[in-house]
């Protein structure tokens, strides 16, 4: 946080001194007293974006796999003229549905409960990595995921495979989150957004390559017995437990002591955390920070601009591939075919965040992304044309992923110290997961191929998650201008504690 003010007064029943600065930081001291050699940060700083952020991208690429080998919607096949039937998921497709004598909405019912796991379980998977490390936490995440995925190719009833997928979900749940947390600790606020984008990068890699990878497997055919969907979770552990064990070595358990730093680099990351005590606050977790979370409304606004805009991610990827079937396309085919759509949502990924960093500005950029994403939409319910649709994905897809990832990236950066954002963060990053329960009623197969119903959904549910998200910018700013005025009269606290105090001003 930028630091505006004279002294606060933290808990002086706690102090904290940074060994290596010789500060007492409960004691008053202004965090700016405290310097930090820019070259030498910036060069720390750099290992970091070489061993951590990579493994992040793998990390969630390998879970998007495995998501998607069971709920993403990817075939629709031709049947006598142009009947299509949607099937969901790869691993369906393989045959799983008979093997497991799956019927109705047994399927369905599978994917919703997981998606229940997802959302119970985000905020303790913060928290964990808040109180054991990344190393611990997300270790255990992945190891904990891996078993699931391998005892997948194994199940052989309904329940089983109820109970294996929720655990799987329960696993991955604080992934991304785990991870923004981890970046939010590491790197200064205004520059989390390139980094906290590896999210929505994984699911560009995942979308674009996922389906050729299945296919891959599916060309192997049933082998030593066991059916090629059996076969499509054993290789993608064996896959996942390679490279993600290799990736876990990297993991620090806290920025300070990262086995790759120098000596005098973990010098300079113990002293940053001094500098950004405010943004930090204490080593111990205090539970009263569970309350002050909880009290504060742009959490929730937040939370409710991110779940109107998430409905928007989930039906793109059930129509993108709908929609190129429809132009006559084989399923291999459409895979070939998302791949340029899923590049440049990458791109536009990626020169977003970066331009949002550099501006310092998460608001306008957001609201901004909102407009193509509601206009590709818009492209789709308009025209029966299959070219106009395909076109229409290409323009909804240079706003789709940066909203969600700045969103994070916006929550992050602003709320403090620690125990505040691992509470916060992930809370509001639930309510945006209630968007797949949504999406999958919106979405039914008979409306196919156009989905006109949950095209218009979307595009106005993105409309809305832009005035939603503009409310959170004034509510910011509204409150920025609040504290500066109290400053230039000479206030040195307000009575508030963390984002709210007037030691920092919010990024808007």
């Amino acid at each position: 946080m930028e630091n505006k003010s004279a002294s606060v007064d933290h808990d002086a029943k706690t102090p904290v001194i940074d060994l290596a600065a010789g500060v007492d930081l409960a004691a008053g001291e202004m965090v700016s007293d405290i310097y930090v050699d820019p070259e030498k940060e910036r060069a720390a700083l750099r290992k970091f974006d070489i061993y951590v952020f990579p493994v992040s991208v793998i990390f969630i690429v390998l879970a998007s796999l495995d998501r998607n080998n069971v709920s993403k919607i990817l075939v629709w096949r031709e049947e006598r003229n142009l009947t299509l039937i949607r099937q969901l998921g790869n691993a369906r497709v393989f045959g799983l549905d008979e093997d497991l004598n799956l019927h109705g909405n047994q399927f369905g019912t599978i994917n919703t409960l997981s998606s229940v796991c997802t959302i119970l379980f985000e905020l303790p998977w913060v928290l964990a990595v808040r109180r054991f490390g990344a190393r611990a936490a997300l270790g255990t995440a992945f190891l904990a995921w891996s078993a699931c995925t391998i005892g997948t190719a194994f199940i052989n009833t309904y329940g089983q495979a109820i109970a294996v997928r929720m655990l799987l979900n329960t696993a991955e749940a604080g992934l991304a989150q785990g991870f923004a947390f981890l970046f939010s600790t590491i790197y200064p606020r205004a520059e989390v957004g390139k980094r906290v984008m590896s999210t929505n990068l994984a699911q560009c890699i995942s979308g674009a390559f996922g389906g050729l990878f299945a296919f891959a497997v599916q060309s192997m055919g049933d082998r030593l017995g066991l059916a090629a969907w059996r076969w499509l979770f054993i290789v993608e552990f064996c896959v996942t437990i390679f490279i993600g064990g290799i990736g876990w070595m990297f993991l620090p358990k806290a920025p300070e002591n990262a086995w790759f730093l120098t000596a005098e680099e973990k010098e300079t990351m113990k002293l940053k955390k001094g500098r950004d005590f405010l943004h930090r606050g204490q080593q111990k977790f205090d539970r009263k920070w569970i309350r002050l979370t909880l009290k504060d409304p742009y959490v929730y606004m937040l939370g409710l601009a991110f779940f109107t805009s998430s409905v928007a991610i989930n039906g793109f990827g059930v129509f993108l591939p709908t929609i190129i079937l429809g132009l006559g396309f084989e399923a291999l085919k459409v895979n070939y075919m998302t791949i340029p759509v899923y590049i440049l949502g990458a791109v536009s990924l990626i020169t977003q965040c970066y331009f949002s960093d550099r501006l310092k500005k998460r608001g306008a950029f957001i609201v901004g992304c909102c407009v193509p994403v509601a206009v590709g939409y818009l492209i789709c319910v308009g025209s029966k044309n299959p070219n106009a649709g395909y076109a229409g994905m290409y323009v909804l897809v240079l706003g789709l992923y940066p909203i969600s990832t700045l969103a994070v990236a916006w929550i992050t950066s602003n709320l403090a110290p620690d125990d505040k954002r691992a509470i916060g963060m992930p809370l509001a990053y639930s309510f945006a997961n209630i968007s797949n329960v949504v999406s999958s009623q919106l979405y039914p197969s008979q409306q196919g191929p156009r989905y006109v119903q949950g095209n218009a959904v979307s595009a106005g549910l993105t409309v809305v998650a832009g005035f939603l998200y503009a409310a959170c910018w004034y509510l910011l700013r509204r409150r920025n201008v609040k504290k500066a005025k109290l400053i230039a009269e000479g206030a040195t606290t307000n009575g508030k504690e963390g984002d709210m105090s007037l030691d920092s001003m919010y990024i808007l």
